[in-house]
């Protein structure tokens, strides 16, 4: 069901298979097709290491802001679709490699946990790949439940993050 007015989301982009840096920034452009939605703004790519399994290859990670007049389920079903568009394949190893993933990190103020969805996404307040992306694009940002990006940001280990790209 749509919402009212757009409400401004949070989506953060990994990759690390396939050509990383091109899967993101394909993403980028995808994000901007979804239905009454579109991508106001993008952070800086930046290169981490994997949380998952070891042995595989390094990630790019990035986030994208978006206005959208869409349900946050709406929403979360149009990133899967990108996902599959770009090979994805769900129930392969946990924080295994893959060729995309879409992450819906905020949507508004909402916080929500059920089956299907956890608004602000788990984690997020402890990841510095998903922080310092963030931090580039909406500096004051509250995180609900969690209080200021700057201060979760300052908070988080920074070492194994690198920029690799600005915005274009």
């Amino acid at each position: 069901m749509p919402t009212d007015a757009p409400v401004q989301a949070y989506i953060g982009l990994g990759s690390n298979l396939e050509d990383p840096v091109r899967q993101v920034c394909r993403a980028f452009a995808e994000l901007d097709a979804i239905a009454r939605t579109r991508c106001v703004t993008r952070s800086s790519l930046y290169r981490s290491a994997p949380m998952g399994p070891a042995g595989q290859p390094d990630y790019i990670n990035a986030v994208a802001a978006v206005e959208t007049g869409l349900s946050p389920d709406a929403l979360l079903d149009a990133l899967q679709a990108i996902e599959q568009t770009h090979g994805r394949v769900r129930g392969a190893e946990h924080w295994g490699p893959r060729t995309l993933d879409l992450d819906l990190l905020l949507f508004g103020a909402q916080s929500r946990r059920d089956v299907r969805l956890t608004l602000p996404h788990p984690g997020l307040h402890q990841r510095a790949f998903v922080l310092y992306p963030l931090q580039e694009i909406a500096p004051d940002l509250v995180i609900p439940g969690y209080g200021l990006l700057r201060e979760l940001a300052r908070q988080s280990v920074y070492s194994t993050l690198e920029r690799v790209m600005e915005p274009q």
